[in-house]
């Protein structure tokens, strides 16, 4: 297995695909709860255009996000991760991603993300990351809806990719997985250590210096071997890493 091979979307299992994207990819999801009566999907009217994915049903009823005229854009509003291995405050970013941050705050306040596990942690030399966001445990749940890139344009180039394509998602960015352009739902990634990546994930925020501590100890505890993948750079962290509850402070 390649470790440069990017990570995508597969059922309830962990694998790589040989593409040369080098990306970070996991799955939106929708729920049939939020379509119209005529089975079509529902968007928001605001500038953040969530829209309901009635085939993709959601892993927990949520409506979609308030979507206002003029969306907050500036600002930083900690969220904290309250998880059995300890705290992750995260510092959400509006001004960098003002949609995200919103769709973001939405799940928290429907208590979307409490009791769901981390499901994915990755180790390869050069993809560093823990993944979180699906109340199914799986890598295929989501909210029921999805929303806009808001791409990073700022980031530094990966220094040995002679294309110049692929950039540095440096330790302690937060962002969001997604299955594909505009496709961010629910599940979002933290950064434990530099990573590749093509900047094709949404950036809203970074972990703070305590959070940090707690997100070195599940990574440190290693891959959990599978059948599927027993080469312990992509799967469940070893450390069951489970979100107890996520709050906002204020």
């Amino acid at each position: 297995m390649s470790t440069n091979a990017p990570l995508h979307r597969t059922l309830a299992r962990f694998a790589t695909v040989a593409l040369a994207a080098g990306a970070l990819v996991a799955i939106g999801a929708g729920t049939a709860s939020a379509g119209t009566a005529g089975g079509g999907p529902r968007t928001t009217h605001g500038p953040c255009g969530y829209m309901a994915t009635p085939d993709d049903p959601a892993a927990r009823p949520v409506p979609l996000p308030p979507d206002p005229r003029h969306t907050p854009n500036h600002g930083v509003v900690e969220v904290v991760l309250k998880t059995n291995l300890g705290e992750i405050p995260l510092l959400l970013d509006r001004k960098q991603a003002p949609c995200t941050v919103q769709s973001f705050l939405h799940l928290v306040r429907h208590r979307f993300y409490d009791r769901t596990i981390c499901h994915r942690l990755t180790a390869y030399p050069t993809l560093k990351v823990l993944q979180c966001g699906d109340p199914t445990g799986t890598g295929e749940g989501g909210p029921g809806y999805q929303f806009k890139d808001e791409l990073p344009t700022n980031l530094k180039p990966w220094p040995d990719d002679p294309t110049g394509l692929r950039k540095i998602y440096p330790r302690a960015t937060l962002a969001m997985a997604n299955a594909g352009p505009n496709t961010n739902g629910s599940q979002f990634f933290l950064v434990y250590a530099d990573s590749r990546l093509l900047p094709n994930y949404s950036i809203f925020g970074r972990v703070s210096r305590g959070g940090l501590r707690t997100l070195d100890r599940i990574a440190a505890g290693g891959v959990a071997p599978t059948p599927d993948d027993p080469t312990l750079v992509d799967g469940p962290p070893a450390l069951r890493t489970e979100i107890l509850r996520a709050r906002i402070d204020r």
